[in-house]
């Protein structure tokens, strides 16, 4: 729709707009970290009547994405380390008490370390294993029985700031049966992060994650089409090694 600017309180066009903002499609803005799971997991929010745009970490600005004006956030996988996420750090700082923001693997480390927290080299990596998650219940994993299984593939953790006043205001809210952080929650804003792969085939009630995320924000009482999916993402980037059919089909 087309809001001219200038247009006062009262208006016509500012009375248009309004009752048209009211039914607009609900907005995901995904930060790309050069991972090949992104497109698995934008294709799980496909599912829902979203408007999906796609960016690569170092393509998109804070002024970009705030001008976007998403409704949530997904800060995707990726194969580094957060020093080498792009805009991923700086854009849970600016967003985390107003947006919903999920970070998975890589996005969850990068909000643990907004918080002041480490990411270090496991001792045992683990790549397409499964482990059991144990959870508090809470949050994302609202409505989803503890343990599940869950597909792994990191060799980095993890490690949650401690302070001798407890003002870390991260939480952990899953975790492997040996203690390994699974996942992770703002205790005040609607900030979250797993470690695991949620679009994985291996890993049990991915979907259900996703709809307790989605609660956070404007579709609150959302249900997947379970057949086919309702909207196609705009992409703004490329897989690594895409194909020319694939390049082309990316815009």
């Amino acid at each position: 729709m087309y809001h001219p600017a200038g247009s006062g309180h009262g208006h016509p066009d500012s009375l248009w707009a309004a009752f048209f903002l009211e039914d607009r499609v609900a907005r995901l803005l995904v930060i790309d970290n050069y991972d090949s799971f992104t497109y698995n997991i934008v294709q799980m929010f496909m599912q829902y009547d979203l408007d999906i745009h796609v960016h690569r970490n170092d393509k998109i600005t804070l002024d970009q994405a705030k001008a976007y004006n998403p409704d949530y956030i997904l800060i995707s996988p990726g194969p580094r380390n957060p020093a080498r996420a792009g805009i991923s750090k700086p854009l849970i700082k600016a967003h985390y008490k107003k947006i919903p923001i999920l970070g998975v693997c890589l996005g969850m480390q990068c909000i643990n370390e907004v918080f002041g927290g480490k990411t270090v080299r496991s001792e045992n990596p683990v790549h397409g294993k499964t482990s059991m998650v144990f959870h508090t219940g809470e949050h994302l994993f609202s409505n989803i029985r503890s343990p599940f299984t869950a597909a792994r593939y990191h060799s980095l953790l993890c490690e949650l700031s401690t302070t001798t006043d407890g003002g870390n205001p991260l939480g952990i809210t899953a975790q492997t049966e040996d203690g390994i952080p699974m996942g992770i929650s703002h205790r005040t804003c609607p900030l979250h992060g797993v470690q695991f792969h949620p679009e994985s085939f291996l890993t049990e009630s991915g979907y259900d994650l996703v709809e307790n995320f989605l609660a956070l924000g404007p579709l609150a009482s959302v249900k997947r089409d379970e057949h086919t999916g309702i909207n196609k993402p705009v992409f703004r980037g490329v897989p690594a090694g895409a194909s020319a059919e694939t390049a082309e089909a990316c815009y």
